[in-house]
C-alpha cells in the first residue's frame, strides 16, 4: 500500500472539496444539512462535524497545515471518492437528494461544475 504524500493529499483535498468555506459555512447552518449523516454520538453527524473541520481547514495557509489536518484531508478525499460512487440511479432526484446533502457536508457539491 502506497502511502501518499502532503503534496498529494492537499491536490486531492482541493480537487474534491468544491464549495468555498463561506458556502459550507452556510450549508451547514440548513436543516437540509442536519437532516443527514450517521450520528457522531452528540447528536450531530460525522458529515457536519467534518464540514466544520473543511472550513478551518480552508482558512490555513498550506504551510500550516499540520498532521491532523494532512489526516482530516485524506479522510475527506476518501469519504467523497466512495460516496460519488453511490449516486442516485434517477439523475432527477439529485438535486434534493440525502446523498447530495451528505457530499455537500463534506464540502462538495457534485451538481456544481
Amino acid at each position: 500500500m502506497t502511502t501518499k504524500g502532503p503534496d498529494e493529499i492537499y491536490q486531492q483535498f482541493k480537487a474534491d472539496v468544491n464549495m468555498t468555506a463561506a458556502e459550507i459555512e452556510k450549508w451547514l447552518k440548513t436543516e437540509e444539512s442536519k437532516s443527514v449523516g450517521q450520528d457522531s454520538g452528540d447528536g450531530e453527524s460525522i458529515g457536519h462535524h467534518s464540514g466544520q473541520r473543511i472550513i478551518e481547514i480552508l482558512h490555513k495557509k498550506k504551510a500550516d497545515l499540520t498532521a491532523a489536518d494532512e489526516e482530516h484531508m485524506h479522510k475527506v478525499h476518501s469519504y467523497i471518492s466512495r460516496h460519488s460512487a453511490q449516486g442516485p440511479h434517477d439523475k432527477k432526484e439529485v438535486e434534493t437528494s440525502r446523498w447530495r446533502y451528505s457530499l455537500m457536508n463534506w464540502g462538495h457539491d457534485p451538481l456544481k461544475k
